[in-house]
């Protein structure tokens, strides 16, 4: 666990570590993970549309095979993110990022059947893989031990900001212009301001993470660095309680995650809505969850991580209950803002926590690690949910999946520790 008594300050060590010291980097990379939210949102209104009106999917489980390829996709790539950016650095993996996305708007523009969907969100994958992953772990590196839970909650709610506000952009553009291509125009300008951006203005942040390494000297023994990237993943996934039960409760949330992206809007157009409604709805969970980040990250700071996640996964079981029971416009919205601010609690304090336990010389991977576990719940939401409600009903995925959230609530109350956050 970091010393909440280490300076800021710089040295023979390094550069200066702290939010005020980097402010100007910081919020670049706040500006380049909205763009990274904003390229995903392309797809969240409009690609389970067309799915089946244009391509005529009429099972859920192949319907949402695109969000398996991603989920596969995006969770190998956070695994070796961390690895990468650690041997290379940090920016040269960002770049790499922004250059996978490239060919993304125009596969699903111009893609003649629904494996060009597929093979698109196969590269999506990838590039969010890379891009969100290592603006996590540069925003680590700026900021030190003493903001983080504030450093992720920035970081998330800029990238699920930009996920609504796009979804509810794609929604109307849909409405107006057509399913193909004036949504998927959007994704593209996303991609050439991001890539314009990293190439031109971010700068390495490799060296801060080296000298909060340094500043280690001295602390617990249980957070030495000199471990391997295979006993990284297995303290991460198995061994070390908080990092475990945080891992699990990730891969769950985002499961929920899959579920809303893939099945709500067949959901609400199979009850009458028409593309605009599907739009707010398809905005207004991303736009609660990344608003409200703000406040929950820094809290998280002062009062713990634990029961905010806690809190946070018992939230989201309540509003999937909602939503599984509710046929109008007014009950789901109120539940995806429901879902939305549960949501808020849990994402940015399970970065963080993942962060005050991983010693800086491994966090990198350790961060990759969870990230693997985390959206790996894609691909588990794609296939459960799809199996769920090709046999039983759309609703009836969606409470299973409450269940199976309440009880990973459960899992982190029981398993995590509660002393491991720093404190501002």
């Amino acid at each position: 666990m970091p010393d909440r008594t280490l300076p800021h300050a710089p040295g023979p060590a390094g550069p200066m570590l702290g939010l005020r010291q980097n402010l100007a980097q910081f919020m670049l990379l706040v500006a380049v993970n909205a763009l990274v939210g904003g390229t995903l949102g392309q797809e969240r209104t409009v690609l389970p549309l067309l799915a089946s009106q244009e391509f005529h999917l009429d099972l859920y489980t192949g319907a949402l095979t695109y969000i398996l390829a991603f989920g596969l996709s995006k969770a190998g790539m956070n695994y070796f993110a961390g690895t990468l950016s650690d041997k290379y650095g940090r920016k040269p993996v960002l770049i790499a990022g922004w250059l996978a996305a490239v060919p993304v708007p125009l596969m699903l523009i111009f893609g003649p059947s629904w494996g060009w969907i597929v093979a698109a969100n196969v590269l999506l994958g990838i590039s969010q893989g890379l891009t969100w992953s290592t603006a996590v772990i540069m925003k680590m590196d700026l900021v030190g031990p003493r903001q983080r839970g504030l450093a992720m909650g920035f970081n998330e709610a800029a990238g699920y900001l930009g996920v609504a506000a796009t979804a509810l952009a794609t929604g109307y553009l849909a409405t107006s212009f057509g399913l193909r291509p004036a949504p998927f125009l959007l994704g593209a300008a996303y991609i050439a301001l991001g890539l314009g951006l990293t190439v031109l203005a971010v700068r390495e942040t490799h060296q801060h993470a080296k000298t909060e390494a340094i500043q280690h000297a001295g602390t617990s023994s249980r957070a030495h660095a000199g471990l391997t990237t295979s006993q990284v993943f297995t303290l991460t996934s198995f061994k070390d309680r908080s990092l475990s039960a945080a891992s699990q409760a990730g891969l769950v949330n985002n499961l929920n995650d899959g579920l809303a992206w893939g099945l709500f809007p067949v959901l609400f157009a199979g009850a009458g809505l028409d593309l605009g409604q599907i739009g707010i709805l398809a905005a207004a969970y991303p736009a609660a969850w990344g608003a409200a980040q703000l406040v929950t990250g820094a809290a998280s700071d002062r009062w713990g991580r634990k029961w905010f996640i806690t809190a946070g996964m018992l939230v989201q079981a309540v509003a999937l209950g909602i939503t599984a029971t509710a046929h109008s416009f007014g009950p789901w919205l109120a539940a995806a803002v429901v879902l939305g601010l549960g949501t808020a609690l849990v994402y940015p304090t399970l970065l963080a926590a993942i962060g005050d336990v991983a010693h800086p010389a491994w966090r990198a991977r350790s961060v990759g690690a969870y990230r693997l576990w985390r959206d790996g719940g894609f691909a588990v939401g794609a296939l459960l949910s799809g199996v769920l409600a090709d046999l039983y009903g759309i609703p009836a995925a969606v409470a299973a999946v409450a269940v199976l959230t309440a009880a990973s609530g459960a899992v982190v109350a029981i398993r995590m520790r509660g002393n491991d956050h720093a404190a501002g």
